[in-house]
């Protein structure tokens, strides 16, 4: 298991981790907009260009982001990042989303995406925002 910080922005996000990549000498590795996306329809027009995730990787750290629309919890005060758990199969991630939860609130429940076998988010009972990612093994679709 580990567990990366992800962060959120106002649609900035493409800008901030090319600065980062340059400023902490890491490699952007992935820069997915969410046009093209199951998701595109669930965004504003002028927001699908914007970053659903992006990683950067520097060393052996990952860092996420995303651009969230206006209308997103995460734009609230203190929602701007969360916590991602990444795990190597649906019954690890199964685990750590049912403990997490609990007495917390299940923002998209655990369940299999276009990216993921098993993904899903929630604000535990401190408030804070997790992100639980189970990623495919290599050569197998999500």
């Amino acid at each position: 298991m580990k567990i990366n910080a992800l962060v959120h922005f106002k649609g900035q996000c493409q800008e901030a981790f090319q600065f980062y990549a340059q400023a902490l000498g890491g490699k952007v590795v992935s820069m997915m907009p969410y046009a093209g996306t199951p998701t595109e329809k669930h965004v504003p027009a002028e927001w699908r260009d914007k970053i659903q995730h992006a990683t950067l990787q520097v060393g052996d750290n990952l860092l996420m982001g995303s651009d969230v629309p206006p209308q997103s919890q995460a734009q609230q005060p203190g929602g701007g990042f969360a916590m991602a758990v990444n795990v190597d199969r649906p019954e690890e991630a199964e685990k750590f989303f049912r403990a997490l939860s609990e007495q917390g609130t299940v923002q998209m429940p655990l369940a299999k995406t276009f990216w993921s076998p098993a993904f899903g988010s929630l604000v535990d009972r401190y408030g804070i925002s997790w992100m639980v990612n189970c990623t495919p093994a290599s050569g197998e679709g999500a």
